[in-house]
């Protein structure tokens, strides 16, 4: 096998392909404000404008916080023992793909603010609720302008320019093609921005910088994205966990609760500072559907498609789509719930299929509820347990957007007689069951 299809099959290769891919129309459109112009006529935001307006902030974060950690994870495919770019075209060419969108994303935003002082002062803002530290927006830009960043950029552009060929070739793999499109597509963008690097390089004598610097950028083969990691710690919500501390959700305890999940579970979940916080208001942010092992899935009649392999036990829409996942990557997490549907076996594995029709959709960081074609990740339950038996659930207006959050998806499941059946990671205690499970998730709910 060859170094290039070696790395397209790389799981971090083709994850990062599917977060492109549905990343790339949310991260061109920019900001939506579709009332700016009449909140600066008048000098300021109405309440439900700024509301609106800071939630699609914080899911314009999101998207950038998807690239960017695509971008990071990327850099271990492309290290220096592991060839490098030129050795790891496949991966090269999706990370530099979300540079790409990830620059023309904060250029957008810098344009749309430099035009819309309040729009700047605003984006500044802190939003504890929506997890959005201050200074978001001035860091953004910053990044924008960053010589030893944009020349980094540049270097980036010189490679993908010699190597164009042997990168458009990877669009034969249906999985690499969005990726490559992309930057086939932005071509004209691109060279746009080398020239007009080059320019700002120029105009502000950066040749002496880079002749300091080049040797620097290569010892780090893959330093031109080498401050995506800087980049994603500077959105994190500051002063919840120290760098690199582990997460409170041991191999015990996810071996412990495997014993007591049953097909059909719904896994409320959070990371304590991921980026997912920054979606959507309320303490837990996330959930994903349990559909259980093999012997479980069998009990009720239930098959997975041929391929998915196991151990597979979750259903759960994440940055690269809606994809069968085990139980080391859905509960790498610092604290969940569990909730249990009142339904019966029937429509149970009824509802768990109609899910896993949704298996292999792309993430829908538009969270536009009203088209099915891409998902996140309460919409997989929604659009699997709406309906069955007495369970119907309403979407809700948020920031502007109709949709569902987990927050309002646990209102609603618990009004409709889900059972709380167990909680672990909130407070000092394991696993706690029962009625103390939902003391637990009431506590942290009302807590905010």
């Amino acid at each position: 096998m060859s170094d290039a299809c070696h790395a397209a099959c790389d799981p971090l290769v083709r994850e990062g392909a599917r977060t492109v891919a549905g990343a790339t129309a949310v991260a061109r459109g920019g900001l939506a404000v579709p009332f700016l112009d009449a909140a600066s006529a008048r000098g300021y935001f109405t309440p439900d404008e700024d509301e609106a307006l800071r939630v699609r902030y914080a899911q314009y974060l999101g998207v950038r916080g998807a690239l960017l950690s695509t971008v990071a994870e990327l850099e271990q495919a492309c290290s220096p023992r592991m060839g490098g770019w030129e050795r790891r075209l496949p991966a090269f060419a999706v990370a530099f793909a979300a540079a790409c969108l990830l620059l023309r994303q904060a250029r957008s935003l810098a344009a749309l603010a430099g035009g819309h002082p309040l729009l700047a002062k605003k984006l500044d803002e802190p939003s504890a609720l929506h997890g959005i530290p201050r200074k978001t927006f001035t860091a953004l830009f910053r990044a924008t302008t960053d010589p030893a960043r944009l020349m980094q950029f540049r270097e980036a552009v010189l490679f993908y320019e010699r190597h164009r060929s042997s990168i458009a070739d990877l669009a034969g793999d249906p999985e690499l093609a969005s990726a490559i499109d992309l930057l086939e597509t932005e071509d004209e963008w691109i060279e746009r921005r080398k020239r007009d690097i080059l320019r700002r390089r120029l105009a502000y004598g950066w040749h002496s910088f880079i002749r300091r610097h080049r040797s620097a950028w290569k010892q780090s083969v893959f330093g031109v994205f080498e401050w995506s990691g800087r980049a994603i710690s500077e959105l994190r919500q500051p002063g919840v966990k120290p760098p690199g501390a582990p997460k409170r959700i041991t191999p015990e305890l996810r071996e412990k609760i495997l014993r007591l999940a049953k097909p059909g579970d719904i896994f409320v979940t959070r990371h304590d500072d991921a980026m997912t916080n920054l979606f959507l208001p309320g303490y837990w942010p996330h959930v994903a559907f349990f559909i259980g092992s093999e012997s479980q899935r069998a009990e009720i009649g239930l098959e997975i498609p041929a391929g998915a392999g196991d151990p597979v036990v979750f259903l759960e829409a994440k940055k690269d789509g809606v994809r069968f996942r085990p139980v080391t990557d859905t509960l790498e997490v610092d604290a969940f719930v569990i909730l249990r549907p009142p339904l019966e076996a029937g429509d149970i594995a009824a509802s768990l299929a109609r899910g896993m029709r949704h298996e292999g959709k792309p993430y829908d960081f538009a969270f536009d509820f009203r088209d099915s074609d891409r998902l996140v990740c309460t919409e997989v339950i929604y659009r699997s347990y709406h309906g069955a038996g007495p369970l119907a659930f309403s979407l809700v207006e948020t920031g502007g957007r109709i949709c569902l959050p987990a927050e309002e998806l646990i209102a609603q499941s618990l009004a409709q007689g889900f059972r709380v059946v167990a909680a672990c990671g909130v407070g000092k205690e394991g696993i706690v069951l029962g009625t103390r499970a939902e003391l637990v998730l009431h506590a942290v709910r009302s807590a905010l």
